[in-house]
């Protein structure tokens, strides 16, 4: 039998819960900060899900301890371009999609100076997280509802990156990469693939990479590179597979 239930709604754990409040509460935290991943028995994490149950932790706590989990840094950080990861970290944790190059680049010099706890915790311990979900409420996905300062962009930038309960986020390339540099509307696709529309692209971009060990005290070096729209995409891959840390795309 699937883990993962079906309901979309937010989910609460509230005082005097059951042991089936508690395992629905559970079931949720999975299915969202795991992007709706396969997960095994053997996986789940019995130390924090019995704080949780004793009133030692908060779901709030338990979400970050999902998101400091060898299993999460396994899914998503080892297996993923920085900016997939943080593509997703921003969905996972805060129910929503990148809203510009501006936060992504926030992200990557959070994760170079503090390591990867600082990163998982700009998230679960900020304060938009707070304000929308607060201690006991599992974090959802919140394009449907109208937001403060949301924009039309918004919406679909979340679909893109949401694909519905059959999709999950274990696998693929960051699906706002290029639309997020290049500042252009997002589109609904029916499909997977290259999310951005054909307009403005004879815009020339200026990408700026660090590269170095992997430790956030490690020396970098910094180079930058200027293409023009249509290069953009390949060459983001191409400075992904050699190891490059991208710090921030700017049009030129």
């Amino acid at each position: 039998m699937s883990l993962w239930i079906e309901s979309s709604d937010p989910v609460e754990l509230r005082p005097n819960f059951t042991e089936d409040d508690l395992q629905n509460v559970i079931r949720s935290v999975y299915r969202q900060v795991l992007g709706n991943g396969h997960l095994m028995e053997s996986e789940r994490l019995d130390s924090a899900e019995s704080l949780l149950r004793n009133g030692d932790i908060t779901v709030r706590q338990f979400v970050s301890a999902v998101g400091s989990s060898d299993l999460y840094r396994r899914l998503f950080f080892e297996s993923s371009s920085q900016y997939r990861f943080i593509e997703l970290n921003i969905k996972h944790f805060l129910g929503r999609a990148p809203r510009d190059q501006a936060e992504i680049s926030e992200h990557v010099a959070i994760y170079n100076e503090g390591g990867y706890d600082s990163e998982i915790a700009s998230y679960v311990d900020s304060d938009e997280y707070m304000s929308s979900f607060g201690e006991n409420t599992v974090p959802y996905i919140r394009a449907a509802q109208t937001q403060a300062g949301s924009k039309n962009v918004d919406f679909n930038r979340v679909f893109a990156v949401s694909r519905g309960n059959s999709a999950n986020d274990v696998s693929g390339k960051s699906k706002l990469v290029t639309d997020l540099a290049a500042n252009l509307p997002t589109k609904i696709t029916a499909t997977t693939g290259s999310a951005g529309t054909l307009a403005n692209t004879g815009k020339r971009f200026r990408i700026k990479v660090s590269k170095g060990g992997v430790t956030p005290v490690s020396r970098l070096s910094s180079r930058t590179y200027e293409v023009n729209y249509q290069q953009l995409s390949q060459r983001i891959q191409s400075l992904q597979r050699a190891g490059a840390t991208i710090v921030s795309i700017s049009e030129a």
